[in-house]
């Protein structure tokens, strides 16, 4: 049994974006990075991924460096590999040469110990469709408290 541990999510990446696919890749972390990711020193704000040739790479996201350890000069908003199979970094090829498509950082977690990112296949929402987004949940949310409210007072 996998067990995930949620450490940053991009919560502006739904609301920007219309997701499609969800991807699961490692990250090559080096030195005292995972110590800081552990400790959720992580941001995904403006990070997105992109391929070069037959490796994709993360570009952006933000790891504070570990305080604790030695003192490394370290970008903490360096280029970083994401690990992939290669039959889905083919079809990430395929898909992201397709008018409008990117690959955005969903969330950071840990899987069995081991440093994960969950990457969408995402299409750029616009203003519009921002606006009915945030009608839809409004709604949703007042149907919602107007069925416990309803509940409450049949009891």
């Amino acid at each position: 049994m996998t067990k995930n541990k949620i450490i940053e999510r991009n919560k502006k990446a739904y609301h920007d974006y219309f997701i499609d696919e969800t991807y699961e890749a490692g990250i090559a972390l080096q030195g005292n990075e995972v110590k800081s990711v552990r400790a959720g020193k992580v941001s995904l704000k403006e990070s997105f991924a992109r391929i070069d040739g037959e490796e994709v790479f993360l570009h952006n996201m933000h790891i504070s460096p570990y305080t604790f350890g030695r003192v490394e000069e370290q970008d903490p908003r360096r280029t970083r590999k994401l690990l992939l199979r290669k039959m889905e970094i083919k079809r990430l090829i395929g898909k992201t040469k397709e008018k409008g498509y990117t690959l955005i950082p969903l969330k950071v977690y840990f899987s069995n110990n081991f440093v994960k990112i969950e990457l969408g296949l995402a299409r750029g929402k616009k203003l519009y469709d921002k606006r009915r987004t945030i009608a839809e949940k409004t709604a949703k949310r007042e149907v919602e408290r107007a069925l416990r409210e309803k509940v409450k007072s049949g009891k």
